[in-house]
Formats: C-alpha cells, sequence, structure tokens
C-alpha cells in the first residue's frame, strides 16, 4: 500500500476511535448531571404552575416570550459596536448564537457576507501565521548566536516550544482580563478564551453581555475585539506551524514517487544521469519500433518528473558536440513547448554560465527547492526557452 493511502487510512480510523473514545467520556461526564438538572427544572416548573395557576398552554407561551427576551436582556445587539461583533463571529466561524439576523435581507447578506469573508480571513491568519514565525525563527537564531551556542540552526521543536507558551499565555491573559471584567471564574473565563480562540463558539459564554457594555464601556469593547483578533492570530500561527506541516506530507510523497518512476523507469540506477537520454551510437542498429518506444516511455517520464519540479525558464539538452555521432532523437519525445536546436551556434547574448544553462541571466529564474534526481542535467547544454511546463 503507498504511504499517502496508509497515512490517510490511518487518519481515518484515529478520527472514528477519536470520536467514540470522546463520546463515551462525555457520556460518562455529563449523562448523570444533565438527567439530575432535568428532574429539577421539571419540579420547578409544576411548583411555578401551581402557584400563579398556569395551564400548560400558558407556561409554554410564557416560556417562549422568555426566550425571545433573552437576547434583548443583554442591550441593544445591533448598533455599529454590536453589529461589529457580530461580524467578527461571522468571518472567524466562532458563531457565538448570542445575536442572529431575523430580517430575511438580514440572512441573505450574511450568507453571501460568509461566502467570502471566512476564505479571506483563513487566508490572511494563514499569510500572518507564516510572518510571524518567520520573525520568531529570526528571533531564536539571533538570540542563539548572542548566546555563542554551537548550534544556531533554529529545529522545529524549538518553534513548537515557543509556539505552544505562546498560546498558553495568550489563553491565561485572557482568562484573568474576563474573569476580572465578566465576574466569571478563572476556569470558566479559560474555558471562554479557548472554546473563542479554537473558533468552537459554543455560545454557552459570551463576553460583552451584561450591564449594556456594548453601548457603556468602550475600553472594554476595544479590547475584547482586538484580543479575539490576536489571539486568532497566535493560534493560527502555531497551527500553521504543526498542522500545515502534515498537510503537505501527501504532497511530497507524490512527488517522491513521480521522482522515483522517473529514474526507475528506464532502468538505471538514480546516479546515472547521463543515460537518461539514451542517444548513443551503440543504439543506432536498434529496430525503430523500440525508438519509439523508448522515447514514448521518456516523454511520460519526462513529463512527470517537469510537473513536479522546475529548475529555471528553460529547459536543458545536450549540445551539438555531445550529440555528434548520436542517432536521431526520435520525433515523438518533446517536452512542453521546448525543443532540441539544430543550429550550430547560441545567440551572442546567451553565454553557458556555471550550472549549465545558457539562458540570459536577467530571463533566468531558479527555484530553489532541486530535486537531487534533476541535478544530472547540468552537461546538458542546448535548449530553446520555453514558454511553460
Amino acid at each position: 500500500m503507498k504511504r499517502q493511502n496508509a497515512r490517510t487510512l490511518g487518519l481515518i480510523i484515529s478520527i472514528l476511535t477519536y470520536l467514540l473514545v470522546g463520546a463515551a467520556v462525555f457520556e460518562s461526564l455529563e449523562s448523570r448531571h444533565e438527567r439530575s438538572h432535568k428532574r429539577k427544572l421539571d419540579a420547578r416548573k409544576f411548583e411555578l404552575m401551581r402557584k400563579y395557576n398556569l395551564t400548560k398552554e400558558n407556561f409554554e407561551e410564557l416560556e417562549h416570550v422568555v426566550l425571545q427576551l433573552k437576547p434583548h436582556k443583554a442591550g441593544v445587539q445591533w448598533k455599529f459596536a454590536g453589529s461589529f461583533y457580530f461580524a467578527i463571529t461571522v468571518i472567524t466561524t466562532i458563531g457565538y448564537g448570542h445575536a442572529a439576523p431575523s430580517t430575511d435581507s438580514g440572512k441573505v447578506f450574511c450568507m453571501f457576507y460568509a461566502l467570502l469573508g471566512i476564505p479571506l480571513t483563513l487566508v490572511m491568519f494563514q499569510s500572518l501565521g507564516e510572518r510571524i514565525n518567520t520573525f520568531v525563527r529570526y528571533l531564536l537564531h539571533q538570540a542563539k548566536k548572542c548566546l555563542g551556542m554551537r548550534q544556531t540552526e533554529v529545529s522545529m521543536a524549538n518553534m513548537v516550544t515557543v509556539g505552544f507558551f505562546s498560546c498558553m499565555s495568550t489563553l491565561c491573559v485572557g482568562a484573568g482580563a474576563f474573569s476580572h471584567c465578566e465576574g466569571w471564574s478563572f476556569l470558566h473565563a479559560f474555558y471562554y478564551c479557548f472554546i473563542t480562540l479554537t473558533t468552537i463558539g459554543f455560545g454557552d459564554y459570551v463576553a460583552l453581555q451584561r450591564d449594556n457594555a456594548l453601548q457603556n464601556d468602550p475600553r472594554y469593547v476595544a479590547f475584547c475585539f482586538v484580543y479575539i483578533l490576536m489571539g486568532l492570530t497566535v493560534i493560527g500561527a502555531f497551527l500553521n506551524l504543526v498542522v500545515l506541516r502534515f498537510l503537505t506530507m501527501n504532497t511530497e510523497d507524490e512527488r517522491r514517487d513521480a521522482k522515483q518512476r522517473a529514474l526507475l523507469s528506464i532502468g538505471k540506477p538514480r546516479g546515472e544521469v547521463a543515460h537518461l537520454l539514451p542517444v548513443s551510437a551503440s543504439t543506432s542498429s536498434a529496430p525503430a519500433a523500440d525508438d519509439i518506444t523508448k522515447a514514448r516511455d521518456l516523454k511520460g517520464v519526462y513529463t512527470e518528473v517537469l510537473h513536479f519540479q522546475t529548475l529555471c525558464s528553460c529547459l536543458w539538452y545536450r549540445s551539438k558536440e555531445k550529440l555528434q555521432g548520436s542517432t536521431r532523437i526520435p520525433q515523438e519525445l518533446t517536452f512542453s513547448d521546448a525543443y532540441l536546436q539544430q543550429n550550430s551556434s547560441f545567440p551572442h547574448y546567451m553565454e553557458p554560465l556555471s550550472t549549465g544553462c545558457v539562458c540570459s541571466p536577467r530571463q533566468c529564474s531558479s527555484i530553489s527547492s532541486i530535486t537531487t534526481g534533476l541535478h544530472i542535467l547540468s552537461p546538458l547544454r542546448m535548449f530553446k526557452r520555453r514558454s511553460s511546463v
């Protein structure tokens, strides 16, 4: 089984197992409390019905009115500050549920607003997380140099450690602030911060919902908004560092498999690169059918390799001197828009570089990630500028 398929199957089994374990634990922790709380509420309900002489229909109507009044108890929700708060919960996918559009036009706009805002926000947090990780890596590198350490390179473990403590510090600072301002215990405030910054957003604890804080305390409102956005950035940087590394594993495996197929399909060891183009004179007596078959095989091999990796803005081929005395390359062996030059001289503005590329330095755009198998193309000198790969 391919490594990618085995990893995907392992992840599916892990998630299903994780869900089953979580369901069993939540059931054992919450089920008994739920039944006990339900019995107490039912007893209180019948007590109120007897006390105020309410029928079942009257009590259900009263209950419906109370539920509708609950959002208004926290104050006006749809002034600018409350609307801004709601917009944050929409595009960050927190979705507390403390406020929701009630008009048809508001619901339609909310759907279109989220459709564009959510991907834009995710891309922004990912990009900002990358910049933060780059800056932290630079600071750690400079700190190691200042301390005179032998190994100044920043490892993945260093970055994960810093990211973990950054997340914990952010959660603890928020828990302390909300515990003081909202009157929650530190545990409940820490729980609120975690549920918010992981964008779970149950809505059982929501800040700015007491004493008309949205209108009466602008400094606290500003703190809440800044904390949510900055906290999501810190969490996003940590997830970008850890999670996205695993998300790219399948892509890396696909590239590795393609390079291995490219080298093994021509029956040569990886190091023997000079035999990637079988144009030696010894093959001149082989049948034309074998040449065509080999050419087609090579075409598929090169197409696969060039799909994943690009050396520069042009393709490399053997020079005319290297091809003297060799058999003709079949016409089927063509790659993208490039083809083998038949003329005997390079243009005057194209000089061979140390890497073997003979294009103009201004036109050659090297790419940092170059595969080991493709380094063998350095002696191939003759090529034509390509348009795309």
